[in-house]
């Protein structure tokens, strides 16, 4: 599924969000607001990982929506 479809429907998504990256709160992932590079700044920072490990995570979770 393509980015853009998922920040266009972000308040459909926000649930497998919340399921995926369930140490994310409420308030940051209305922050993130679809917004792909905000939710892998988040990512990167709760859970200590690097850019790269993040994008993996990130283009999975994107992957499992198709």
């Amino acid at each position: 599924m393509s980015w853009n479809r998922i920040e266009g429907n972000w308040k459909q998504f926000k649930g497998k969000v919340k399921e995926t990256w369930g140490d994310l709160t409420d308030d940051e992932i209305d922050q993130i607001a679809g917004k792909r590079d905000i939710l892998l700044g988040k990512i990167q920072e709760k859970y200590g990982i690097a850019q790269d490990e993040a994008e993996k995570k990130v283009k999975d979770f994107e992957d499992s929506l198709d």
